[in-house]
């Protein structure tokens, strides 16, 4: 299983301001995969790869007063992997900050359109504020389509094994 890049029109609801989106899609054989619950399995259990990075994002963006992600993440109603739930229901999390530099949105949709599963959709939406808010998202481009994928995927063998007789 490997996550799908999908389009993204813009502008869009949740974010009606962003200028930059992306989604990936990924076929899960599941019926009962709540958004929350995939929202935890992708940012509640990254790899130790992507927690050093974040680390590492976090030290190089503190002297320009922005937010840092969580560095320990703590389960709560309220955030997930360390990003504020903005709104959830069984088929979509949104979560996201506003910042000085951008504002953005993670949406997770789960939606039960296959014959025999579900499809698991990862969007972000990001309105970039100023010049900082560009260089930011330039820089962090690449790792982040990485992550994103790597976070499906994982969901994805995670949940192809717990699917075994």
């Amino acid at each position: 299983m490997s996550p799908v890049s999908r389009p993204v029109s813009l502008p869009h609801p949740l974010l009606p301001a962003a200028d930059w989106a992306d989604r990936f899609t990924l076929g899960l054989p599941v019926e009962n995969l709540t958004a929350r619950e995939a929202a935890r399995l992708a940012l509640e259990h990254p790899p130790a790869w992507v927690r050093r990075l974040m680390a590492l994002r976090n030290a190089l963006v503190r002297p320009f007063g922005l937010k840092g992600a969580a560095e320990k993440v703590v389960p709560s109603e309220t955030e997930i992997g360390g990003f504020p739930v903005i709104s959830a229901s069984d088929d979509r999390v949104v979560l996201g900050f506003d910042d000085r530099h951008l504002n953005f949105r993670i949406v997770i949709d789960v939606r039960q359109d296959r014959p025999s599963g579900q499809t698991l959709s990862v969007m972000t939406l990001v309105h970039r504020n100023n010049l900082l808010g560009r260089l930011y998202l330039a820089a962090v481009m690449p790792f982040h389509k990485l992550i994103v994928r790597t976070m499906l995927a994982g969901i994805g063998r995670r949940i192809s094994r717990t699917q075994e007789p």
